[in-house]
């Protein structure tokens, strides 16, 4: 009798046994998160990509719906994912007031919200928001004044800027006039705004040339602009002799233009590896693993130049890469364990 109990607690014991690891599973809700993507451009989708890359990585799932660069569409995608219900949010925005529609609407709905590309202005909505992520605007135009400096004392400047109402072109511009007169070894003899139109960056490269300005160093705002003046400058003959174009972004096609030596100097601003942080923000907040709220996370600022161009560490691919991971690791070690 005593054998036949012992056998049936066994039985019981080993039946919960596999019960309880069911059970365990079932409560385990996969997290969704949704992310609101202001248009169809490259930068736009290599930050989803990384975004939905890391989400992957950490078992969540992401609902992504696309403004196509209209407010109205804007509002509509944040008005959705709420209604769905989704566990977190992130907003990136082609307009400061979409960015604070979001912070007061999540908010009101207790959503977890991350707004990517802002500079930080969303900071100051009065509304919480779990992060916002960006580069180094200010320190990217200390990069480039130092560089200039160092590199090449006592030549011009000539400057295409991306367009000039943008917030981060004017943290940019704000920082590298007032390093370059500081540092003393270059002069600015000219700033025109590219609108962030390789078409008018062209032109303005163009005519930089033909107004007689004397300048060799041309800094273009963004590698997409850059590739465009590069081509006017190749043509006129003056490429390198004597003008020497520099860039930020570190896009593919700027990688390649550097190899060929149409660049002589960038800066590198991986959208997917931005992307990724954004997820990786959300997901600790919404997980309990990092609890502070309106944290401003800035992505380190990597220069670029013919010696280092091979090195994923310092030119962060664009695409997916493991040494996201890697460089993760190091600039945002309260990430670690997240996947």
């Amino acid at each position: 009798m005593l054998k036949k109990l012992v056998v049936t607690m066994l039985v019981v014991l080993a039946v919960v046994g596999l019960v309880l690891p069911i059970m365990a599973q079932s409560s385990t809700k996969q997290l969704v998160y949704g992310y609101v993507t202001p248009g169809p451009d490259t930068w736009y989708k290599k930050d989803v990509d990384g975004f939905v890359y890391a989400a992957g990585l950490a078992g969540a799932k992401v609902i992504v719906l696309n403004s196509n660069y209209n407010p109205e569409t804007e509002i509509a995608n944040i008005d959705s994912l709420i209604n769905q219900g989704v566990d977190g949010m992130c907003v990136f925005t082609f307009n400061q007031n979409g960015a604070n529609i979001a912070a007061q609407k999540c908010a009101a709905a207790k959503i977890p919200l991350v707004v990517t590309d802002n500079v930080g202005l969303v900071l100051k909505s009065g509304y919480d928001v779990v992060a916002a992520v960006d580069f180094d605007w200010v320190g990217m135009g200390q990069n480039v004044a130092e560089y200039c400096a160092k590199q090449y004392p006592g030549e011009n400047i000539a400057v295409i800027t991306g367009l000039s109402e943008h917030v981060p072109v004017q943290m940019f511009m704000g920082s590298f006039k007032p390093a370059v007169e500081k540092l003393g070894k270059n002069k600015i003899v000219a700033i025109r705004d590219g609108k962030y139109d390789p078409t008018v960056a062209a032109n303005a490269a163009q005519d930089l040339v033909q107004s007689g300005t004397k300048f060799s160093l041309l800094f273009v705002f963004n590698d997409e602009m850059g590739a465009a003046v590069v081509r006017v400058l190749k043509a006129a003959g003056v490429l390198n002799n004597p003008i020497k174009v520099l860039t930020t972004n570190g896009a593919p096609y700027g990688i390649d233009l550097m190899k060929e030596g149409g660049i002589v100097y960038s800066i590198s601003t991986s959208p997917g590896w931005e992307g990724m942080v954004s997820f990786l923000a959300l997901h600790a907040y919404k997980t309990g693993k990092v609890k502070k709220l309106n944290q401003q996370l800035l992505l380190p600022n990597t220069t670029i130049t013919p010696n280092n161009i091979n090195d994923k560490t310092q030119v962060v691919p664009w695409d997916i890469d493991p040494v996201w991971k890697t460089l993760t690791a190091k600039y945002f070690p309260q990430f670690n364990g997240m996947y």
